[in-house]
């Protein structure tokens, strides 16, 4: 028998029986689907994806067809969290202009359908990958999936936000001034312990902000298994999880994404894996500069100034998240089996925050 830890594609993809506490009354959910879902028929049967950390989310399957639900999560919440009425809003928009999104159905805000606010969703059929490096893949593959996520990030940033509707998705400009303020409040109502680093962070992160910020659409967590790709082709056909997408800075949005090639392994890398270390030339995969250059490309840009800055800025965003779910564990919120092995990688990238504020200039 192999001692070996399960995959991350083992531990996160397709469903499980619904968590205990996060089921709910899906006689009450029938009739409301079919009243506001085109083409509904019953009967139901619900399963619950086992990625996702944030809101819980539900395959629900008919004899017909399969849908999507995403729904707020039940018990004490932090301020403005879970917000799945802006996720329907923003891939409702999306989805109007051919943006790679699921196609909504409907927002029910009705607590007493199924207890917390929730969205329908269409479910797209294609590969959900878990693993960076892309395990069974051949090079070409590989380089044109990192290509395509590449392309999709620059195509969500070239939208004008205005002529989406979504003029007050967000507030623009001073991005990163009120992100620090607030994943920092949201972290200190979730701290479960002092780190140091943390702290260091979030007193020298909002004097230090480089100049020059744009406004887009920022998706806030784009990252390789948050995006369904082609059954066979390495092509994005839906991004998901739109939960803390905002008006935003768009390399604020990049620079989180390529936190890949930069993020720690072992285990503390906040859950997603990592590229660091590994032969990328060999593996089909770009370097992080090459893969900067193509974004760049796509959007106009010369270059990116400031890299450990946003380094530094993402690393700390990261950590704040994680203690969120963290957090959630404590009050008995957390939506995975998976959240509580978090708690010990809040700390490995809050000291990877500070090493690179300290390469942007900081001093402890």
């Amino acid at each position: 028998m192999s001692s070996e830890a399960p995959s991350r594609q083992e531990q996160f993809s397709g469903t499980k029986e619904v968590a205990d506490a996060l089921r709910f009354d899906e006689q009450r959910l029938l009739p409301w689907l079919a009243a506001h879902v085109p083409g509904f028929s019953g009967p139901l049967s619900v399963r619950q994806f086992k990625g996702g950390q944030s809101n819980p989310t539900y395959q629900l399957v008919t004899p017909g067809q399969k849908y999507v639900m995403r729904r707020k999560p039940p018990g004490k919440l932090l301020p403005s969290a879970h917000a799945v009425d802006r996720e329907f809003r923003v891939i409702s928009a999306l989805h109007k202009v051919g943006f790679p999104v699921p196609k909504p159905f409907a927002l029910c805000t009705d607590e007493s359908v199924a207890g917390t606010m929730f969205y329908v969703m269409e479910m797209v059929e294609g590969r959900v990958l878990w693993e960076p490096l892309l395990p069974g893949m051949d090079p070409q593959g590989r380089a044109a999936t990192y290509d395509a996520m590449n392309a999709t990030l620059a195509q969500l940033h070239s939208y004008d936000y205005k002529a989406l509707g979504l003029e007050d998705f967000g507030k623009p400009g001073n991005y990163f001034a009120r992100q620090i303020s607030r994943w920092g409040k949201q972290y200190v109502a979730s701290e479960t312990e002092t780190i140091a680093e943390m702290n260091r962070l979030l007193a020298w992160l909002p004097d230090h902000i480089p100049p020059g910020e744009r406004s887009t659409i920022v998706h806030g967590d784009f990252r390789l298994d948050n995006v369904i790709l082609h059954p066979s082709e390495p092509r994005v056909i839906a991004v998901l999880d739109w939960e803390i997408s905002t008006i935003g800075d768009p390399l604020a949005d990049f620079t989180y994404h390529i936190l890949q090639w930069r993020m720690p392994g072992q285990g503390t890398g906040g859950g997603t894996g990592s590229l660091l270390g590994a032969d990328l030339g060999a593996l089909g995969i770009p370097n992080e500069e090459a893969y900067v250059a193509s974004y760049c490309r796509r959007t106009g840009r010369d270059g990116i100034d400031n890299l450990d800055y946003y380094f530094a800025y993402n690393f700390f965003r990261l950590a704040c998240i994680l203690q969120g779910i963290v957090g959630r564990v404590r009050d008995g919120t957390a939506a995975s089996a998976h959240a509580v092995q978090m708690a010990a990688q809040v700390r490995p990238l809050a000291e990877l925050g500070w090493h690179f504020a300290q390469r942007a200039g900081a001093i402890a």
